[in-house]
């Protein structure tokens, strides 16, 4: 590679090489005083590999180098999604469904976002990871045969040397169709400002055996942490579960519901982790005393009663946000279809893209319904696309994904908290 670049303190551009791939990266506190070949492992930490002459200098002057040669790049997916789709359903391939998040400082989102792009594009890694100044949390499929190269690519990245990846129970390879790595102001939306409580005080973590043995003791208050949606289908038997259709909006739900009960033993759970990990230091900050979550989450829980043969305790189905949406823990089913009332736990959305509800339906219903939630978009789904497309103009149907079971045209909804 041939790069010109020139002397300078402050602000500086880098074509950087992450064979066969190059871009250009702005870094502020840089001086490079010749041009090479650069290999740079990047942060949290600032690894960096055979360079000549590469100093960081704590000054902020300007005076910005230039690049002379660019090789275009290709940093998201370009391809409809109904083909990859249509590409995914009919793979053979074995793929592996993953997990997992870490806390940690990332000094630039934007440049970590793309290094993992260039690299987990190669190996065909597919999913929707979220990456912030305050870490990475990640939902993704990779193929099975990959699968050694990409713990090892995981191992090179220094925070997550060693993370834990939450591997699917359930798992037909059909997760994710495209990857998909977005930078967010946080990796998991919670509403709280990061500042005002220590973050890092969270609460004991219990393995699956020390969860049930601590939920047989009694005298404890189990409390789900996700969404009305995902309990309603799976829960431990006598969870307190919020009716909230947010992470945001139940944390003063919860704190609500908990007050009478700062002195009791106070046990969280949620999918993967992720939620309770924040969850867990700001109840303590509240005031809880003895706060406990799961670790790993449903997800780890599971794979540990099965490897250890412990009593399963929790009852029914994980909702998952992939399009599997849900993955069996126990054989009870303890949902209803919510347009006949029969005993159900599969979630699917409305065949209607403009309407896209997310609502449990058993199969007599999803075959006289066609996968529609209502009359109304039956009716729509048999018009020419064309049709659809103009009717879909302008119309902005809203967060119906995150409100199952909250509209009027299902006969069994599940009723709103307000």
């Amino acid at each position: 590679m041939n790069s010109a670049t020139r002397s300078g303190y402050g602000i500086c551009q880098l074509l950087i090489s992450t064979s066969p791939h190059f871009h250009i990266y702005t870094f502020p506190h840089l001086h490079i005083s010749t041009s090479s070949h650069l290999h740079i492992y990047l942060f949290p930490h600032f690894h960096i590999f055979p360079s000549t002459h590469f100093h960081i200098y704590p000054l902020t002057t300007f005076a910005p180098p230039q690049i002379t040669t660019v090789c275009n790049m290709k940093l998201h997916n370009k391809v409809d999604k109904r083909v990859l789709k249509e590409r995914i359903e009919k793979s053979e391939e074995p793929r592996t469904t993953i997990s997992f998040y870490k806390y940690a400082r990332i000094g630039n989102p934007q440049v970590f976002r793309d290094h993992l792009y260039l690299h987990w594009e190669k190996l065909d890694v597919f999913g929707r990871v979220h990456i912030a100044t305050e870490g990475i949390n990640a939902q993704i499929s990779v193929p099975t045969s990959n699968l050694d190269q990409f713990k090892s690519d995981l191992d090179e990245i220094v925070f997550l040397r060693g993370v834990r990846l939450n591997f699917a129970v359930e798992d037909d390879g059909k997760s994710f169709y495209k990857l998909k790595l977005k930078v967010r102001d946080k990796i998991l939306a919670d509403g709280l400002n990061d500042t005002s409580f220590d973050v890092s005080n969270k609460g004991q973590h219990l393995t699956a055996k020390e969860w049930n043995s601590m939920m047989e003791n009694g005298d404890v208050i189990l409390v789900d942490m996700r969404n009305h949606y995902e309990s309603e289908v799976g829960h431990f038997q006598g969870a307190m579960t919020p009716d909230v259709d947010t992470f945001r909006g139940s944390l003063n739900v919860i704190d609500e519901l908990l007050e009478e009960y700062k002195d009791k033993n106070i046990m969280m759970y949620c999918t993967g982790g992720i939620r309770c990990e924040k969850a867990s230091a700001w109840y303590k900050h509240r005031g809880y005393k003895n706060v406990y979550q799961l670790d790993g989450g449903i997800i780890k829980y599971a794979h540990e009663v099965q490897d250890q043969n412990l009593d399963v305790k929790y009852r029914g189905k994980n909702f998952v946000f992939d399009d599997r949406l849900g993955e069996r823990i126990s054989n009870e089913v303890i949902a209803h279809c919510h347009q006949c009332g029969a005993p159900c736990d599969e979630h699917t959305n409305c065949l209607n893209v403009g309407c896209n509800l997310l609502f449990i339906q058993c199969e007599s219903c999803k075959k006289k319904m066609q996968n529609t939630c209502s009359d109304e978009c039956k009716e729509i789904i048999q018009l020419p696309e064309e049709e659809q497309r103009a009717r879909r103009a302008g119309i902005k149907p809203g967060r119906k994904v995150f409100k199952k079971g909250r509209s009027e045209k299902l006969a069994f909804m599940k009723p709103s908290a307000d």
